[in-house]
């Protein structure tokens, strides 16, 4: 059954992220990415909008007003629109790790002021109606683990300050649960943070299930893993029970959505080490049900749609280029996409 809400987006940043310039995999530049979007059709349904990357070279942090009014113009042509944006708060992108209470946080808050600045400029140009702005602690575990109490102490204050100049934009920032970021590396440091920062109506979570499959295994927190590491797969109902422990804690807080599949393992590069390895829709290892398990994350222990985000978009990062490249590819994705929206959705 097809339902008005919640809308179905593409991520942007599969072009970038763990793609350096000259290699085998280079960037991809993003009127590839929005073709890709657009062209994706199945059964007569297509793609309502992308989630954006606000980092060179996709779109400047700085991006002037002739360079948004033409991106604008860039989505309105392939009848997308903007949805959440990820602000680039890490320190290799021009920003500053959120635990270092003095030039870190400095930088941080700015990229986060710049992002909002970005978000209200697409949203008065008519091509954002609904979003959020994505963030990340910016700091690696092993250096969180330095000091664990203190540094969750000072990131919850960079949050609280990014929170103030959200809320001024009028906008919402969503935390990103993944392994590789300190203070969020862990489910129930996220439920921490979260509660430390205490902004309910500003700062909340982002919920990847490639990631958040990996919270319940504890990788980077074995002392938080719901499943051994040697988990039987065959066994459902066992993993059944991990995700709705970790959904129950984690769902109250979560204002943003991706649909991805995981392998069970981990992969990465760069800053992004260690993280969660994002699958194809339809890869024989997937170990999620996607559109079964994305009901724990959109559906309320009632089993009522927790409307709370109105839209969901699809994370996979790393995949070779020559696969992008493949329009199967993306049909496969909207498929299931399509297949969560029709499991879960509502109509406003």
């Amino acid at each position: 059954m097809s339902h008005s809400f919640p809308k179905l987006h593409n991520a942007a940043w599969p072009g970038l992220v763990g793609k350096e310039p000259g290699s085998e995999n280079p960037p991809i530049d993003l009127d590839t990415m929005l073709d890709y979007t657009a062209q994706a059709e199945v059964g007569g349904r297509k793609f309502d909008g992308i989630d954006l990357f606000l980092s060179d070279p996709h779109i400047s942090i700085d991006a002037s007003g002739d360079e948004l009014k033409a991106l604008a113009e860039n989505l309105r042509a392939r009848n997308l629109v903007a949805g959440s944006l990820v602000a680039p708060v890490w320190p290799f992108v021009g920003g500053g790790a959120a635990h270092d209470a003095g030039e870190g946080r400095t930088k941080f808050l700015e990229q986060i002021r710049k992002a909002c600045r970005i978000a209200r400029q697409l949203e008065d140009l008519g091509v954002r109606p609904y979003g959020v702005i994505r963030i990340d602690s910016a700091v690696d575990t092993a250096t969180w683990s330095n000091d664990p109490e203190g540094n969750q102490t000072r990131i919850a204050e960079t949050f609280r300050l990014a929170a103030d100049i959200a809320r001024d934009h009028g906008q919402r920032l969503a935390a990103e649960g993944e392994i590789c970021w300190g203070g969020m590396h862990s489910w129930k440091r996220m439920v921490q943070l979260l509660e430390l920062t205490d902004r309910p109506d500003t700062v909340g979570f982002q919920a990847d299930m490639a990631h958040t499959l990996l919270y319940v295994m504890g990788f980077n927190a074995p002392e938080d893993a719901i499943l051994d590491h040697d988990h039987d797969w065959d066994d459902k109902d066992r993993l059944d029970e991990a995700l709705k422990k970790l959904t129950a804690a984690l769902r109250p807080w979560t204002i943003d959505f991706h649909v991805a599949q995981n392998d069970g393992t981990v992969f990465g590069s760069g800053a992004h080490d260690k993280t969660g390895r994002h699958c194809l829709p339809n890869d024989p290892d997937g170990k999620l049900d996607i559109a079964r398990h994305a009901g724990f994350w959109l559906r309320d222990d009632s089993g009522s749609p927790t409307r709370q985000v109105r839209h969901i978009c699809w994370d996979g990062c790393m995949f070779p280029n020559s696969v992008m490249a493949k329009p199967e590819t993306w049909n496969d994705i909207l498929a299931a996409m399509i297949s969560v929206s029709d499991a879960h959705g509502w109509d406003a």
